[in-house]
């Protein structure tokens, strides 16, 4: 990717984005204690968000109570091969312990295998028990759909089906987030009937990887238009990045 403008402009880009962070833990050893200076890091720098897994999404709360940092988790996660009724039971649960955003994976095996009755019904059981004031955010894991017909009618799915957010990928396949993907999504956004968020996730490590999916979805939605209310960069370690800029 293109190296963004250097200097000044480097610096305000890099304090824009990290209010974008949904700073991220999903490695399978996190701790209580990962869970615990990942919350701290967040309130430090004032993120957008933290992603942990289900068990921590309690945890989170007590840590975070009082600040502005939202608190994701994630449903059928990675595989997206869980029946609707286990998700919505999860889903359901999270909420509970405080969750306010589900980043669900779409079957996205299903939905390449030309099944989209069993996509749309995951979708529509976490939808019914995720308010309307909490986000659910729909993984599409596009690096795995194969070309960018499928990503759009994965995302045009997503949002047909409640989608408040649709979002690149998990960052456990070999291809995650891309900027031609990232267009795609942008174009099914810009014509939806209500407002919808789109979020980048997996393998965003530095300032210019973030500045050139930030550019793909404004070259299609317009420059300005990425807030921490309509735009978010999925990460683990970009935090580190951007505040060295």
């Amino acid at each position: 990717m293109e190296s963004v403008e250097t200097g000044a402009a480097r610096h305000a880009l890099a304090r824009r984005l990290i209010a974008m962070i949904d700073l991220t833990d999903l490695s399978d050893s996190s701790s209580p204690a990962d869970v615990e200076r990942l919350c701290s890091r967040a309130m430090e720098h004032r993120v957008a968000a933290v992603c942990v897994w289900p068990e921590h999404v309690r945890r989170a709360g007590r840590q975070l109570d009082g600040s502005n940092v939202r608190i994701a988790t994630v449903v059928n996660f990675p595989a997206g091969d869980d029946r609707a009724f286990d998700c919505s039971v999860i889903a359901d649960r999270v909420i509970g312990d405080g969750a306010d955003e589900v980043d669900l994976v779409l079957p996205y095996r299903s939905l390449r295998a030309g099944d989209h009755e069993h996509a749309s019904a995951v979708l529509d059981a976490v939808r019914a028990v995720v308010p309307a004031e909490r986000h659910l955010k729909v993984i599409l894991e596009t690096g795995e759909l194969g070309n960018s017909a499928l990503v759009g009618r994965a995302a045009r799915l997503a949002i047909d089906h409640g989608a408040d957010f649709v979002k690149t990928s998990t960052g456990k396949t070999s291809v995650s987030a891309t900027p031609e993907a990232v267009t795609v999504m942008a174009h099914e956004v810009a014509s939806a009937s209500r407002p919808i968020g789109i979020k980048p996730s997996g393998g965003i490590r530095t300032l210019d990887d973030a500045a050139a999916l930030l550019h793909a979805v404004e070259a299609v939605l317009g420059v300005g238009w990425a807030t921490p209310a309509s735009f978010r960069l999925g990460a683990s370690s970009l935090l580190d990045a951007l505040l060295a800029e």
